[in-house]
């Protein structure tokens, strides 16, 4: 319960940062042009547009935790590709769903890109702290 309970905080806080403010965009949901996804992977570093390496940076560190803490709660079958398509589905989401609520968000295939790399490197870090949040989860479990 602790780790799902600590992944459900985790996602609430993905959300907001990513699609906030939904409550007060419901109203204009409708009311500005959807711009279709850029499909050109990592086009603003290569034309050096914008602040490219913080947003990748971002992209990177935001699903970490994810790709950490998905096996964790999902203890019937904690393998890496089921990790990956979830941080897909994860990120696919949020990128589909910015440009809804808000006409001055866009969305970008190199954030999914970026998004599945972090997701990487959590499950990463699951498969080297493993034994370690095992034996934490098994005391807490035990207590």
């Amino acid at each position: 319960m602790l780790v799902n309970t600590i992944m459900y905080i985790y996602l609430s806080f993905v959300l907001y940062f990513t699609l906030m403010p939904i409550i007060t965009s419901l109203l204009f949901i409708f009311d500005h042009p959807y711009d279709s996804m850029n499909l050109v992977p990592f086009v603003d570093v290569i034309n050096g547009r914008g602040d490219f390496v913080r947003q990748v940076l971002l992209n990177v560190i935001m699903t970490i935790p994810f790709g950490f803490l998905f096996p964790l709660t999902n203890n019937k079958n904690p393998n890496f590709l089921k990790t990956i398509i979830y941080t897909i589905l994860l990120s696919l989401s949020i990128e589909l769903l910015q440009p809804l609520i808000n006409g001055c968000r866009s969305s970008d295939i190199t954030d999914i890109i970026t998004n599945v790399i972090g997701g990487i490197i959590g499950y990463i870090g699951y498969l080297i702290f493993k034994p370690l949040t095992t034996k934490i989860l098994n005391y807490i479990k035990n207590k």
